[in-house]
């Protein structure tokens, strides 16, 4: 294990009592709050000195009240040091207001509206979309890119689109690691590492691989993540609760932690903490 204190850059908590996640609806291992006492217990093995919480897809109507929620979370567990919240970026210029609502909690550093769940394969490329994006950097916040595999070629030219947007790639992309494919997937890795404003947060891996993976089901695909990104652009996320469809959270900050052992102790630490300290703005 990480002989330093790490920083977990994928937090989810959620109270479904409070606020609505219909994304939860019959799902037997979710659909139940996951609070911070529990996320203590289930990383254990390890040090977390900080956390970013990363919203969770409550229905849309409520997205300010899971962000002041998770605000007051913030202050239970002052380890919660950022938020990176929803919102409806797709209305332009006119999600200003919302951003601006927003930033009256003072851990918010940026901002995810998933892409990967909308029915049209084009959405992150339509122009309102962009011009919301657009509206980021001006408010000191970054942009969590949440996709499938089958949006890496749009993601391309979204980025592309955005050079001044700090960006972060979720769960590497999510690869179809149950199928065992790595084209286009792999070559889309390199294309859109030679985009200097996107980071790769390695997390969510073992979700997309069959239900019974093993490590070497894994490694093809963190190999492509790796070499793409560097340790310069890579952090770790934990993905809890969510991870826990394919594997806990011990196993696997043990797998990665096996994985790069050998590494130079400055590169572990880009990886499990100063990355994402700088990437967040964590100011620790």
């Amino acid at each position: 294990m990480p002989a330093f204190p790490i920083v977990d850059t994928h937090l989810h908590i959620w109270d479904p009592k409070l606020i609505r996640y219909s994304w939860l609806d019959g799902n037997a291992l979710l659909n139940r709050p996951y609070l911070l006492e529990e996320y203590r217990t289930a990383f254990s093995s390890v040090e977390v000195e900080a956390m970013v919480f990363l919203q969770c897809e409550a229905d849309f109507s409520a997205f300010m009240q899971e962000a002041d929620w998770v605000a007051e979370q913030a202050k239970v567990d002052p380890r919660i040091r950022a938020m990176v919240a929803w919102a409806p970026l797709e209305k332009g210029k006119a999600a200003e207001a919302d951003l601006l609502h927003l930033k009256r909690h003072s851990i918010l550093r940026g901002i995810r509206r998933i892409i990967q769940f909308e029915d049209d394969i084009d959405f992150c490329l339509r122009p309102d979309f962009i011009e919301g994006v657009r509206l980021l950097p001006q408010h000191g916040l970054s942009f969590d890119i949440c996709i499938d595999h089958r949006h890496m070629a749009n993601i391309l030219r979204f980025v592309e689109k955005l050079p001044e947007v700090p960006m972060i790639l979720d769960h590497i992309g999510k690869p179809a690691i149950r199928d065992g494919k790595m084209l286009p997937w792999a070559s889309q890795m390199r294309e859109l590492a030679k985009f200097p404003n996107v980071v790769c947060k390695i997390s969510g891996v073992a979700t997309e691989a069959r239900p019974d993976w093993k490590r070497a089901d894994l490694t093809p695909y963190l190999d492509v993540a790796f070499e793409a990104f560097g340790f310069e652009r890579t952090m770790f996320g934990g993905d809890w609760p969510v991870t826990l469809q394919a594997v806990e959270p011990s196993r696997w900050i043990a797998l990665l932690d096996d994985y790069l052992k050998g590494a130079a102790e400055t590169d572990l630490r880009r990886f499990w903490r100063d990355n994402a300290i700088k990437t967040y703005r964590l100011g620790i």
